[in-house]
């Protein structure tokens, strides 16, 4: 029995990710370097991560500067883009009010910066249904490391093997598995793969299959 929901958010809550992808190349125009040869390599190993993480995986392909530079280039562009409104995913309100309705507590749970998911929760009108989030920043070791699904779970007082995790990205589903949630993939831009099948619950369509799933109590 599911008793509360961990949230992710771009791809999952908000159609984010393709605009996440879209600020690099703007960012290393600004600081005059050249985009990965492997762009779609580079964009999908980095969906979902934070901090360290992140960090390495932009040293592997720009070596030459430090990786924290770049990414508070993006951070900045995306501040500003963010600021004009997001496009919530389909499904994502009814999910939220039946959640409300029912009492099952909500957090989210996702990598970007604590002022971007705050400013989308706000501009979306989706604010109301939560009274928590959990950002990268909070945690020692971002996704895929199980460590800010657990500390979405203990702020909610949920032990985490009841909590249903929901995620777009693998390395979300990774970080969902390794802490043991029930984990629910709804895929954005990449389709699992047979690693990431083997390690989430199910897989969703949308957050409306979501939303009938709970209801007949099949998560």
């Amino acid at each position: 029995m599911i008793k509360a929901v961990i949230f992710d958010m771009d791809g999952l809550m908000f159609d984010t990710e393709r605009l996440w992808d879209t600020l690099w190349e703007p960012a290393c125009q600004a600081l005059n370097l050249a985009m990965p040869a492997n762009l779609e390599e580079f964009l999908a190993g980095g969906r979902g991560l934070a901090g360290t993480k992140l960090n390495e995986h932009i040293q592997k392909y720009f070596p030459q500067i430090d990786p924290q530079v770049i990414v508070e280039k993006v951070w900045e562009l995306a501040e500003e883009r963010f600021g004009q409104g997001v496009p919530c995913k389909p499904g994502l309100e009814e999910l939220l009010k039946t959640l409300e309705e029912k009492k099952i507590p909500r957090i989210v749970a996702s990598s970007s910066p604590r002022a971007l998911i705050l400013k989308n929760l706000e501009t979306t009108g989706m604010s109301r249904y939560f009274e928590q989030v959990v950002c990268a920043a909070d945690v020692r070791f971002s996704k895929p490391a199980p460590d800010i699904f657990l500390e979405a779970a203990r702020r909610l007082g949920v032990d985490i093997h009841k909590c249903l995790v929901l995620e777009d990205s693998f390395n979300g589903v990774r970080a969902g598995h390794a802490a043991g949630a029930v984990t629910v993939m709804v895929p954005d831009i990449a389709q699992p793969d047979e690693e990431i099948r083997a390690l989430y619950s199910r897989c969703c369509r949308d957050l409306h299959e979501v939303r009938r799933l709970l209801l007949d109590g099949q998560l």
